[in-house]
C-alpha cells in the first residue's frame, strides 16, 4: 500500500499471488519503473494486474526488456500502456518478444495498434505466432485485400487471424464463397464472423434460419449485408422472428431484407421503439407509410431525433414508452 499505492483491497489480492520474503528486489522494480517515468497510479495499475511483476529481476529481466520496449518507440505513457496490455513480457524471454514485437510494429505501425493487439491477445502467441500471421497475412495480400483492411483485422480481431495457416485459408475461401469482395471492408467483418465458430455450428445456424422461413436466397442475401448475423445465437434469432412474425404480423421475407434487427437487443431496443412508434401512430404524430423496420434500425441518436426529442412536450408519454414503463402488447389497430 505504502510503496506501490495499492488499496488495501488490491493489496490484500496481490499478496495472495506473490511471495515477499524482503522488499529489497521489489525496491529495485519500483525504482526501475520511476526512472522510466511510471507515475504512481501507473504502477499500482501495473501491480494489481499482473502481480508477478513486483517480484521480478530488475536489472536481468525487466530493465531489458523496458529498454528494448524503448528502442521501439514505447517512450512515456505508450511504456505503461504496454506492459499493462499483456503479461507476455514478463512470461517471455525478450530473445523470443525481440523479433515478435518488432514484426507487429512493422504490420501494424503505430504503438496504438501493437497496444490494442496484444490487449486483445494471450501470451501464448509466442510460440510460433509469427510465422502464422506472416503465413495469414500473405494469404489476405493475395486475395488484395486493401493493406489497412489487414491491419484493422490484425488490430482489432487478432484471434481471426493467428489461426492454423490450412484453416485461414478455408475461412478466407467461405468468405469468398458467401460474395463477399476481398476488397471490401464487409471481407474482413466476414472473416472475423466465419472464424467465431465451427463448420458445423455455422451450418447449424444456416439451417436454423431457413427454419424460421428464409429462403436460400434471403439467407444469402442477409449475411451478404450483415455478415454479424452469422455470430448471433441461434437462440436470439429465433426469439426476434417470433417477436415479428408472431406479434407483429411481419412475413419472414420483411424480416430477413433487415438482418441488422438481429445485432439489437429485442427488450432494450426493439420492444422500446415499436413502444414509441405505435403511441406515435396511435395520435397520428408519424406518417402512416413509414416503414417500421426500417425506423427500427436507425441509430440511437438518430431516433431520439426523429421521434422521441420533437414530442416529448406534446406527448410526455413518449418519455415512458421509450423507456420502457409503458408495456407493449402490440400496434394498436
Amino acid at each position: 500500500m505504502n510503496s506501490c499505492g495499492l488499496s488495501l483491497e488490491s493489496a490484500i489480492s496481490v499478496s495472495k499471488l506473490v511471495n515477499i520474503r524482503n522488499t529489497e528486489k521489489s525496491d529495485r522494480v519500483l525504482k526501475l519503473l520511476r526512472s522510466h517515468g511510471f507515475t504512481q497510479s501507473d504502477i499500482a495499475r501495473l501491480i494489481s494486474k499482473h502481480p508477478p511483476f513486483i517480484s521480478c529481476r530488475a536489472d536481468t529481466n525487466l530493465g531489458p526488456k523496458i529498454e528494448f520496449l524503448e528502442s521501439l518507440g514505447f517512450v512515456g505513457p505508450d511504456l505503461p500502456k504496454i506492459l499493462l496490455s499483456n503479461n507476455c513480457f514478463l512470461h517471455h524471454s525478450l530473445k523470443n518478444q525481440n523479433p515478435v514485437v518488432s514484426f507487429l510494429k512493422d504490420v501494424l505501425h503505430t504503438n496504438e495498434n501493437v497496444i490494442v493487439f496484444l490487449k486483445r491477445s494471450s501470451y501464448r502467441m509466442f510460440a510460433d505466432f509469427r510465422k502464422i500471421l506472416m503465413h495469414n497475412i500473405s494469404t489476405l495480400r493475395a486475395n488484395r485485400v486493401p493493406e489497412h483492411h489487414i491491419v484493422q483485422l490484425v488490430r482489432s480481431w487478432p484471434n481471426s487471424v493467428t489461426c492454423r495457416v490450412d484453416l485461414f485459408k478455408e475461412i478466407v475461401d467461405e468468405a469468398k464463397g458467401m460474395g463477399f469482395e476481398p476488397r471490401s471492408k464487409l471481407f474482413i467483418v466476414a472473416i472475423r464472423c466465419i472464424s467465431w465458430s465451427s463448420k458445423s455450428k455455422r451450418e447449424s445456424k444456416l439451417e436454423n434460419l431457413r427454419s424460421l422461413g428464409w429462403s436460400e436466397t434471403q439467407v444469402r442475401s442477409a449475411l451478404s449485408a450483415q455478415p454479424m448475423l452469422m455470430g448471433c445465437s441461434e437462440e436470439k434469432v429465433r426469439r426476434i422472428m417470433h417477436f415479428f412474425v408472431n406479434k407483429m404480423g411481419f412475413m419472414p421475407s420483411d424480416v430477413a431484407r433487415h438482418p441488422n434487427l438481429f445485432l439489437l437487443s429485442l427488450e432494450s431496443n426493439i420492444i422500446p421503439k415499436c413502444s414509441v412508434f405505435n403511441l406515435l401512430k396511435s395520435k397520428g404524430l408519424v406518417k402512416k407509410n413509414l416503414r417500421l423496420l426500417s425506423v427500427l434500425v436507425m441509430k440511437k441518436a438518430t431516433f431520439e431525433e426523429k421521434f422521441v426529442t420533437p414530442w416529448k412536450d406534446d406527448c410526455p408519454e413518449v418519455i415512458k414508452a421509450y423507456e420502457g414503463e409503458k408495456e407493449f402488447h402490440g400496434f394498436d389497430g
